[in-house]
């Protein structure tokens, strides 16, 4: 994190929230306006002290005083585009570029998403894998092809290397025997080679036995629970086949891994459709049920069309996302614990200073895995010939690869390379934007904007948020 150009301890929040824990509709419009880009290299944040300036090279984040606000503002939304530089020059914040046209070139894998299960026992409204079978038929995972997978895994970690896989579907938990013998297999053979090997598992909890907390809590598994609201809006978004609501067999079947959870860590992820839109109550009832972190997703594109935000459910979605971020502010102020996952994450790439030219490391390091044992960019693009990157038999697709890398570079999208959230955005996620474009670009930015002025109240108000142990930050 670069140095402040001065420190000065910032007031609390301005933007309280209403007794009901609901904002006025007008923030969240607010901020979506003054997040708009004015320059590809800078953003202010004015608060009562002065601003936060962002200079998007590197992401470095410096508050100004009061007195030097107004000749940055005037800069930073000047049409000479070249006055913002010589002012930066000015005071020594000038820096090479941190990230260049150059784009990646066949780094080693070092994530699997495995599609273990292409079937699943819900019929969710808006599933993007069609109902778990990706357009064909339900199939499931060998156990013979999920060890190759693992061994192309770990073929290419260095001693000492962290690797990770990830079990998802369809419903992972429908071939449990193969995801607990080749879970085995992985965490014996990284021992053999001295590589640390992460698990994770995304389930909608419907199939989940007493005995799958010991499991997971041995492998020390992040487990992520698909619970999209109170029982009536689940059910509504996320029902059996059959039509019957499946939020109380979810929550009766969690709870052994709920109060398990030591070395494994189980978290919510709430899929946001304009339908669930009351995000604070839903974290706060996720988190008194003891999730180890509650986070939302937009549902920016869905197989049908169904259930997708629109521009008017994304300002409402930015309107409940600063409600809970300043609920996270005033339990972080207190001392106390509120794992919302989303500010957690923003709190943690500002104060390292995130800077990157692709959203994710799909296509990259990160690939997903059919139940055919056919590779593509991601999870999200199993039997999708967009992101079709090989296949176990022949590896990866490295002229794909390399095609790939080189068009979803951040600097060749548009409008990304004029926009001052390109190098924290990455440019969006590849699904979604090939599929329906960049439709919540005001969305990200309104919640950067706000998560930049968050930064500076809690670096000076707490601290110790930043500085103290991940287990008492991010448990």
């Amino acid at each position: 994190m670069s140095p402040d150009l001065v420190i000065e301890r910032d007031p609390a929040p301005e933007h309280a929230a209403r007794a009901d824990g609901k904002l006025a509709p007008a923030l969240a419009l607010r901020i979506v306006e003054a997040s708009r880009p004015s320059h590809r290299d800078a953003h202010l944040v004015e608060d009562a002290q002065g601003a936060q300036l962002l200079l998007v090279n590197g992401s470095r984040l410096f508050h100004l005083p009061a007195e030097l606000v107004p000749e940055f503002r005037v800069a930073v939304h000047a049409d000479d585009q070249q006055l913002l530089p010589a002012l930066i020059d000015s005071h020594g914040l000038h820096a090479e570029p941190f990230i260049d046209d150059v784009p990646l070139s066949s780094p080693p894998v070092h994530a699997l998403s495995l599609a273990i299960a292409q079937k699943c026992n819900l019929g969710c409204t808006y599933c993007y894998a069609q109902q778990g079978e990706f357009g064909g038929k339900a199939k499931s995972m060998e156990l013979l092809k999920a060890m190759q997978a693992v061994d192309l895994l770990l073929g290419q970690a260095a001693p000492g290397a962290k690797v990770n896989l990830a079990f998802m579907g369809g419903e992972p938990l429908s071939n449990r025997p193969v995801l607990r013998s080749v879970t085995d297999y992985a965490s014996e053979q990284a021992a053999r080679l001295g590589v640390r090997c992460h698990f994770s598992i995304t389930t909608n909890g419907t199939l989940l036995q007493p005995d799958d907390a010991d499991f997971f809590e041995k492998h020390g598994f992040a487990v992520t629970v698909s619970l999209d609201g109170p029982a009536e809006q689940h059910n509504r978004l996320r029902a059996f086949k059959g039509g019957k609501g499946s939020f109380d067999q979810i929550v009766e079947r969690i709870a052994p891994l709920l109060q398990r959870q030591r070395q494994m860590q189980v978290s919510a992820r709430v899929t946001v459709t304009p339908f669930n839109l009351n995000l604070p109550q839903t974290l706060d009832m996720f988190i008194n049920m003891g999730f180890h972190s509650v986070g939302f997703s937009p549902l920016l594109r869905a197989s049908n069309g169904q259930a997708e935000m629109g521009p008017e459910d994304m300002a409402d979605m930015l309107q409940g996302m600063i409600a809970c971020g300043l609920a996270f502010e005033q339990h972080v102020m207190q001392g106390q614990r509120y794992p919302f996952m989303n500010m957690q994450n923003a709190l943690r790439e500002l104060q390292r200073g995130t800077h990157r030219p692709y959203p994710c490391g799909a296509g990259a390091g990160y690939f997903g895995v059919s139940a055919d044992g056919e590779l593509a960019a991601c999870h999200r693009f199993v039997g999708d010939e967009q992101g079709s990157m090989g296949h176990l038999d022949t590896g990866v697709d490295r002229g794909r690869q390399a095609i790939w890398l080189s068009q979803r570079h951040v600097h060749q999208q548009q409008p990304c390379n004029t926009c001052w959230a390109r190098y924290l955005c990455g440019g969006g996620c590849h699904h979604e934007v090939l599929a329906r474009g960049r439709h919540a670009c005001d969305y990200i930015r309104g919640w950067l904007h706000y998560t930049i002025g968050a930064h500076q109240r809690l670096s000076h108000l707490a601290p110790e948020w930043f500085t103290g142990a991940p287990d008492n930050r991010h448990a």
